[in-house]
């Protein structure tokens, strides 16, 4: 009897924590409501076109390398400086440098950068390149995005305003409908561009830089302390950073940077991986700093939950753990077994995701009705990821391995094959084959109840299994490479 109470005990813990979660979605949406923060600045009296320095950190990205350099070398800026950082050991840099070339003989201010080795991954290289440029305003693309030539008119005017140190746009997809995966990473990542993005701009909370398709003043990055390489989410880090040093952020949602999506199971947890275990590093490193702030009790608060949201994916694996046995478990100490509980379960963990990823595609100007079936799908893939995720925040927690492994970008050729740990692999086969006898023997016994529940967990890791089978043992073209020693 007492381990019957403890599954109980746990699983209705861990269903009350993700519930807490599940508010704060619902705090998230209703924060889209606040007006947002004015305009602090006044237009100037004299057109303002300060030097803007635009940095493209690569490494082995042949299929794209030159679809960036051209996207950039078209921004319409009168006063422009690009910077190709490239730490490649590929084609990529033959390819990058007659890009360069090219646009060097047309008259554009373009350098093709080079370091000895890969000292301190995409961090270091942004380091470097700040050390060759006077530039008081610095643009980010990673090598994937495609920005518009508008992009620095409609960004620039933001920080004119001398508190401003960084402002971000909005992600946008170019790739959306290529396959199950891209429309549902699409629409998570919409999730945290349309509305958790906006909604803690409007409430005054802090947000972060994501890497790409933003504009950092330079004096922000250095009053910060600059860029560092101790965790594998620099963006992240540096973000925090600024802003508990007092720079403002602006996020401007109507501005889209288009950008490339991972196709393949493999590619997406590469991606996945290295922002929940490097999410989990900065919380490390900054939940300390941010609790001890001089900061409203409500932007502290909405700061150490988005850096500790993560610990949902160990939450979702625990759950999936306890559900087959809590059913045994209640049924050996209730006469009824509380099974109809499972039916209010499913509301309480499912019913605000559906909520919040309705208002994300509505937002986002999608329709609902063509795409209500992704919201599912996504729920699936959360639960078939948890395995590699959970793996991914105890990495974070007990290693202080800062290892950078890109996301392998398609560009207009076949899907990288990329490599998936047999491990991880295993692990997630075993829940699907847990979960396919926990479905027959819950449908073969009668217990209706939680048929729906279980039959959702068990979706989302037979659907990620058989996702990831496809590479088991395979090794991407340039994986090896990918992961040649650097020094930090």
């Amino acid at each position: 009897m007492p381990s019957e109470w403890l599954i109980v005990t746990l699983y209705f813990s861990v269903l009350a924590a993700m519930g807490l979660w599940g508010l704060h979605r619902m705090i998230l949406l209703s924060w889209l409501t606040h007006p947002g923060p004015l305009k602090q600045h006044a237009k100037p009296e004299e057109p303002w076109k300060p030097t803007v320095l635009v940095q493209l950190p690569i490494f082995n990205e042949p299929r794209v390398v030159q679809r960036i350099i051209d996207a950039v070398a078209q921004l319409d800026w009168p006063r422009l400086e690009i910077q190709v950082l490239d730490d490649s050991t590929d084609d990529t840099v033959a390819l990058a440098a007659a890009r360069v070339a090219y646009w060097r003989a047309s008259g554009l201010d373009i350098r093709h950068i080079q370091r000895p080795g890969r000292a301190g991954f995409k961090a270091g290289a942004l380091s470097h390149g700040l050390k060759h440029s006077t530039a008081e305003f610095v643009a980010i693309f990673d090598a994937d995005f495609i920005p518009t030539a508008d992009f620095l008119k409609r960004m620039m005017p933001e920080l004119q305003a001398e508190n401003v140190g960084m402002v971000q746009a909005r992600w946008g997809h170019i790739n959306r409908d290529e396959n199950w995966l891209t429309r549902v990473q699409a629409m998570l990542l919409d999730g945290h561009f349309v509305i958790e993005h906006t909604a803690r701009f409007r409430a005054g909370c802090f947000f972060n830089f994501n890497g790409t398709a933003g504009i950092w003043r330079k004096a922000a990055i250095i009053d910060a302390g600059g860029w560092a390489h101790d965790t594998i989410t620099e963006d992240l880090d540096l973000s925090y950073r600024a802003q508990l040093k007092g720079w403002r952020f602006v996020y401007r949602e109507d501005v889209v940077a288009p950008a490339e999506l991972p196709t393949t199971m493999g590619a997406f947890l590469t991606q996945q991986h290295r922002w929940a275990k490097g999410t989990v590093q900065t919380a490390a490193k900054l939940v300390g700093p941010i609790a001890k702030a001089p900061l409203p009790l409500k932007v502290r608060l909405e700061a150490i939950n988005h850096l500790c949201m993560v610990a949902a994916y160990p939450l979702v694996f625990m759950l999936a753990l306890l559900l087959p046995l809590s059913i045994v478990a209640r049924e050996a100490i209730f006469n009824n077994g509380l099974l109809w509980l499972d039916i209010g379960a499913v509301v309480a963990t499912t019913g605000s995701i559906c909520w919040f990823y309705a208002a994300t595609l509505k937002h986002a100007g999608q329709s609902i009705a063509q795409r209500w079936w992704e919201i599912p799908l996504a729920m699936a893939l959360g639960v078939g990821c948890s395995v590699s995720q959970s793996l991914a925040v105890f990495e974070g927690l007990f290693s202080d391995d800062a290892t950078f492994v890109r996301t392998p970008k398609r560009g207009d050729g076949q899907p990288w094959v990329t490599q998936i740990k047999l491990g991880r692999w295993l692990a997630t086969s075993v829940m699907a084959l847990y979960y396919l006898g926990a479905f027959t023997w819950v449908a073969y016994t009668g217990r209706w109840e939680s048929l729906l529940f279980v039959g959702l967990l068990g979706t989302g890791f037979i659907l990620v299994s058989l996702a990831q089978s496809k590479a088991v043992g395979r090794v991407e073209e340039a994986a090896a490479l990918d992961m040649a020693p650097a020094t930090k």
